[in-house]
């Protein structure tokens, strides 16, 4: 840690403001491990390690988008396919033309689901997005809102129609254990949860200058599959996805899929649209999320920083996490902190931590 000083002083000076009281952070450069590291308690006595199985909520998205482009690579599906060509029941109240590219790229039209995680089931959940009409006034493939679960959970549905595998076995299959992210799940099994003990991270959350537990690390939520807010692992695994998706884009490594489908994911797919979610102009790929500082590096939401390529890919966690690769500077970066301390604070905190990163290895 001694090379990022900068950056641990940021860890260090949100501990004592209230903002976390735990960080795990994992940094690379050309392959080359900088950190990785845990700082902090995971909760009173007990210290968040490296190995602590922390929530990535949003960050973890582009695991699942990848298990779906493996689809697509097996042929089983294509960007252009319509989802009521495999769920017929999805086709209801004017969603018939929805595509697996709409949905990839956040222009579907149907983000207001109430979706009862992690109490419902899974057929109660898809039965309810599916019954969910269209967004009044949206235009399909043109209109631009970030889709913050109900599109995942259909993203999952195609995994099992298509695959037969429960979406949480064919990631922990694909994805999760050929890249060697051995801690990495998303529905994980009660037995395994009981061995990890106090190993699941805790994610707190911060208000009116209060700070309580989320019910995140139970049980119940750790088993239950949310293809788009549940994985959880170590963040370095997280990284290490990353540095898969680099090797693929230079042709070495176990990428997770054929270079020329990673280079389509990672690459802008939807440009210069106004997102009604995120409330900012935002550029996609297929699933990540593309270096957005073109509209205003100083209000992006979720930021790799001003200092980031162009062409940097990744996707962030609601208000603890990112996890991101810059391939034109070969850098990977991935934290989460354990507490979510409302939007405003956040995005401070990620923007200065991302950019001390870059600082320190004289990136910037």
């Amino acid at each position: 840690m001694q090379e990022l000083p900068r950056a641990l002083h940021i860890i260090h000076e949100g501990i004592q403001r209230g903002l976390h009281s735990g960080v795990q952070l994992y940094v690379s450069l050309q392959r080359r491990v900088v950190t990785d590291i845990g700082i902090g308690e995971d909760r009173p006595g007990i210290p968040l390690t490296a190995d602590t199985l922390m929530p990535w909520l949003s960050a973890g998205k582009p695991l699942t988008a990848v298990a779906v482009m493996q689809l697509v690579e097996r042929k089983l599906i294509s960007l252009e396919t319509r989802i009521a060509d495999v769920i017929p029941e999805f086709a209801h109240g004017g969603k018939e033309d929805v595509s697996l590219r709409h949905i990839l790229t956040h222009t579907g039209g149907f983000r207001e689901v109430p979706i009862s995680w992690p109490h419902a089931t899974w057929n109660e959940t898809i039965d309810l997005i599916c019954q969910t009409p269209l967004e009044t006034g949206w235009i399909v493939g043109e209109t631009g809102g970030y889709h913050v679960a109900s599109s995942w959970y259909i993203l999952g549905e195609l995994i099992r129609r298509l695959d037969g595998r429960a979406p949480s076995q064919f990631l922990r299959d694909e994805i999760a254990i050929p890249l060697g992210l051995v801690d990495t799940w998303n529905g994980m099994p009660h037995e395994t949860w009981s061995q990890y003990g106090d190993r699941v991270g805790i994610m707190q959350q911060r208000e009116k200058g209060q700070t309580r537990d989320l019910a995140w690390h139970e049980a119940g939520h750790c088993a239950a599959c949310s293809p788009g807010g549940n994985t959880r692992g170590p963040i370095r695994e997280l990284g290490r996805f990353y540095e898969c998706l680099l090797d693929a884009g230079l042709g070495e490594g176990s990428a997770p899929l054929n270079p020329d489908l990673v280079q389509q994911m990672t690459t802008r797919q939807r440009v210069g649209q106004y997102d009604r979610t995120l409330q900012h102009v935002v550029d996609f790929g297929l699933g990540f999320i593309i270096d957005s500082n073109a509209y205003g590096a100083d209000t992006v939401p979720y930021t790799y920083g001003r200092y980031c390529s162009p062409g940097t890919f990744g996707h962030g966690g609601s208000q603890s996490s990112i996890g991101f690769a810059d391939p034109d500077k070969q850098l990977v970066v991935a934290y989460v902190a354990n507490c979510r301390p409302g939007e405003g604070w956040h995005q401070r905190r990620n923007r200065e931590l991302v950019e001390a990163v870059y600082e320190d290895l004289q990136l910037a």
